[in-house]
């Protein structure tokens, strides 16, 4: 089968390359986040969630999920361990008792704004070797990447679907 500009080539030396400097990159940018957090009092995980929370207000699992990248069984269990901490409480939605909200405690909070500027501060060191302008442009070409390799792994999946 003949190969034309929208066909893959698993030969592309600058599409391996970029993977190996994303995945390198992503792995330093992380090892930032993650020696922040406390001196390991609260997992990435339960961070994330922790911060969905503050920065969006009472969200259901399902919408946190969403923000985090978590299966639903891991986000069961992680959050089991903030509620028991009580760092946040379910509540169920008044209008439809079928929803059920994820609620940033006070004590929670105030977790968050104990630890939120020293977080913020340690991703603001890890991306400063980029102006202002790299940044955006950064932000800009792994959108689009993003999405498209979402749209490439929905065209795969339904494809074998349909096999």
């Amino acid at each position: 089968m003949p190969r034309d500009a929208k066909t893959p080539d698993s030969n592309n030396p600058a599409a391996l390359k970029l993977w190996v400097v994303l995945s390198r990159a992503h792995e330093a940018v992380g090892e930032l986040a993650r020696a922040d957090l406390g001196g390991g009092e609260l997992s990435f995980t339960e961070f994330g969630v922790l911060e969905a929370l503050f920065h969006k207000g009472d969200l259901t699992a399902g919408e946190v999920s969403e923000r985090v990248l978590l299966q639903s069984g891991s986000l069961t269990y992680v959050i089991d361990k903030l509620v028991a901490r009580g760092l946040i409480r379910r509540r169920v939605c008044e209008t439809d008792r079928r929803r059920t909200y994820l609620h940033l405690t006070a004590p929670g909070k105030a977790h968050m704004k104990r630890i939120w500027p020293r977080h913020a501060a340690a991703i603001e060191l890890a991306m400063s070797g980029l102006t202002a302008a790299e940044k955006r442009t950064a932000t800009l070409l792994l959108k689009k990447m993003g999405l498209h390799a979402e749209l490439m792994g929905n065209r795969e999946r339904n494809g074998r679907e349909k096999s």
